[in-house]
């Protein structure tokens, strides 16, 4: 297989060359571009996925819906919507909420540094999802009140970015936070802000990950 290469940035998401992926995923990796995508249905209830055990980060641990990278001639829209059948056997259209900055080390093993674009898809309840071999191992779906009791009891099995991703939905781009406020409006109350920053906490200190700003 050919190795994969990511989209180095700077500070402000300025691409300034590229890296082997896994090269990126070490201790001290580069900043790259990354992606976090969120599905829903038309409740609010968000689609969960367990990464499977054998990825080098967070293996075992429970992410957002899917998560990739973009290659150069991608947007973070277009780069979602290529991921999604790949990850979950399913085509879809996606919207771009926010991109947000964070640095963190998994155990002795790599790192993510990463600036991560947010994106957001609904789908209906009864959508067929498929685990694929390699890339996921279970898939649920949670409300916002179960994530809530989840992660109170054990923040340490859900991956950092997409806590950071939900911490920072009330930043997003307004046309789409309004196109989807019925979907939201349970993701951005003061109980789930609270459970969701003493969540990051205990991954990453508040100086190690931001929202980036978009004007650039």
């Amino acid at each position: 297989m050919a190795e994969e290469f990511v989209i180095l940035v700077d500070e402000n998401d300025n691409p300034i060359g590229k890296e082997e992926k896994v090269k990126c995923h070490l201790p001290n990796g580069k900043l790259h571009r990354a992606f976090t995508a969120l599905l829903f249905d038309d409740s609010g209830r968000l689609v969960l996925t367990r990464r499977a055990k054998e990825k080098m980060l967070w293996p075992g641990d429970w992410d957002g819906t899917f998560a990739s990278h973009p290659r150069e001639s991608e947007t973070y829209v277009s780069s979602g919507e290529r991921r999604m059948p790949e990850e979950l056997g399913i085509e879809g259209k996606l919207d771009y909420l926010h991109k947000f900055e964070y640095h963190v080390p998994y155990k002795d093993v790599g790192s993510e540094n990463e600036i991560c674009g947010t994106l957001i898809g609904v789908i209906d309840k009864s959508t067929e999802l498929k685990e694929i071999e390699g890339e996921i191992d279970e898939i649920k779906w949670s409300s916002a009140d179960e994530l809530l009791s989840e992660i109170k009891t054990k923040p340490e099995i859900y991956c950092p970015w997409m806590l950071i991703a939900l911490e920072l939905l009330e930043k997003s781009d307004k046309s789409v936070l309004e196109k989807h406020a019925n979907i939201l409006s349970t993701w951005m109350t003061n109980e789930v802000h609270e459970g969701l920053q003493n969540a990051i906490k205990t991954h990453l200190p508040e100086e190690k990950w931001r929202l980036v700003n978009e004007k650039n």
